[in-house]
């Protein structure tokens, strides 16, 4: 990969950012040297998705990639927010990865907060029409469960639920087959580069805010 830019991944711990490290080896687009993770100091939690601190450890040792742990205060204040992902990426890092599929209002954030900053965004899954996006991201060995869901669009009971074929298949009309709107999130246990599968079980599902959790842990 001699010549692509050095590049951290912003890493959710999903499908989406596991697909976009392979794009981005497979097509030498850019040389991923760590992964970027924002996390609930309080909770231990990857922000949003609410997966273990654990398991996001054992997904960055499973590439054999260093983690970058960004630890955020619950509620954050947006000046905080950018004050510590500017610390975080000061490595002599010049651009960032992100698995982001074509919701314009975040793309331009991401944009927007990574002006002058010397960093330069990464989207290479953008614009992918998303129902080939997953069938591609199984076939090339993707393996996830879906972590967290919004209650209104899709049933409470996909939390903690394999996304596979089946469960794409039978999800509401109008719902994203990556949850691009927000639909649900996942947690890869096995992905393209990862050095074998993640162990784990599906522990209690929560609703908290809203938002339907399934704590999916990891075994030793």
């Amino acid at each position: 990969m001699t010549g692509a830019p050095r590049a951290v991944l912003s890493w959710s711990s999903g499908k989406d950012c596991a697909y976009a490290l392979h794009v981005c080896r497979q097509g030498g687009l850019a040389q991923i040297e760590a992964l970027l993770t924002t996390v609930n100091e309080t909770h231990d939690r990857v922000a949003m998705h609410g997966t273990r601190g654990a398991l996001l450890r054992a997904q960055a040792a499973a590439l054999g990639l260093p983690l970058i742990e960004v630890a955020l205060p619950w509620p954050c204040p947006n000046k905080e927010y950018e004050a510590r992902m500017a610390q975080a990426t000061a490595r002599g890092i010049t651009h960032i990865v992100f698995g982001d599929l074509f919701l314009e209002d975040i793309r331009r954030y991401r944009e927007d907060r990574l002006a002058g900053s010397g960093l330069t965004p990464l989207f290479p899954l953008w614009g992918r029409p998303t129902t080939p996006l997953a069938k591609a991201m199984l076939s090339d060995g993707i393996e996830a469960r879906i972590v967290t869901c919004d209650p209104a669009r899709v049933p409470q009971a996909l939390a903690g639920q394999v996304w596979d074929k089946d469960l794409i298949e039978a999800l509401p009309a109008g719902v994203d087959p990556c949850g691009e709107n927000g639909e649900f999130h996942t947690v890869v246990t096995m992905a393209p580069g990862f050095c074998g599968p993640i162990a784990h079980e599906v522990g209690e599902t929560v609703v908290c805010d809203g938002y339907v959790y399934a704590d999916v842990i990891p075994l030793s």
